[in-house]
């Protein structure tokens, strides 16, 4: 019996979803390092934590709610030697509960991404990671306050190496032999993109979309990492 439905297509949009919702996942730097800190230190205040992160009082406040309102973290009212209103001491919430359920969400994200991949076929898999790293990097550089600073391309792909370590991969801008490039030290997708090194054309997607956002449209990039055998994981423009 024939059908015109092939059982290895895949709706591009559900494996569009799955690449940013695994991205997003892992959140931001300084959030993930506030909330480690907490787990081990139970009722340490805001001037704690932002002596720990080496931020601002004001910018760990900013965590501290997002990962209130998203029920991670509480707070109890911590009574001062001197006058003036309590302190607030924060904590995580049912530690086991928050982590495994952290645990199980992605755990199901990645077996999902994994799926997506094998049935798309490798050309067809990292034309799409690519195809999700273009939109949504030309989302992240838009977003950012054009400048005569950033209009250089060393200057845009330090602005993106710091976009990208709010994204989790920890990455900083390196120059070599007049070339610009990204250098990243972690990333996001973990072992998934071990396992299916096609998930890298993420990354040159990324920058590739951020410098179009810059301004700086057409620009080739080219790719090494880890995942396939390389020494860094490094986008150069």
């Amino acid at each position: 019996m024939s059908t015109s439905t092939n059982e290895n297509e895949l709706d591009p949009a559900l494996f569009t979803a799955t690449v940013t919702s695994l991205t997003h996942s892992f959140g931001d730097n300084t959030r993930r390092k506030i909330y480690f800190y907490l787990r081990d230190n139970p009722g340490a205040t805001a001037t704690e934590l932002s002596s720990h992160s080496q931020v601002h009082a004001n910018v760990v406040r900013h965590h501290l709610e997002r990962l209130t309102e998203g029920g991670y973290v509480t707070f109890d009212n911590v009574r001062k030697t001197t006058v003036g209103r309590p302190a607030k001491g924060y904590r995580v919430v049912d530690e086991g509960l928050v982590m495994d359920g952290s645990m199980r969400r992605d755990a199901l994200l990645v077996a999902l991404l994994e799926m997506a991949l094998e049935r798309l076929g490798p050309e067809a898999s990292e034309a799409m990671a690519h195809d999700v790293g273009v939109e949504y990097g030309r989302t992240l550089g838009a977003a950012v306050t054009p400048t005569e600073s950033n209009r250089s391309m060393k200057n845009a792909m330090t602005s993106i190496a710091g976009l990208l370590t709010a994204h989790g991969f920890a990455a900083r801008a390196e120059e070599r032999d007049s070339e610009q490039s990204v250098v990243s030290e972690n990333c996001p997708f973990g072992s998934a993109a071990t396992h299916h090194p096609v998930l890298c054309a993420v990354d040159r997607g990324l920058i590739a979309g951020m410098l179009e956002g810059l301004g700086a449209k057409g620009t080739t990039v080219t790719l090494t990492s880890r995942a396939r055998g390389d020494d860094t994981c490094r986008v150069t423009a």
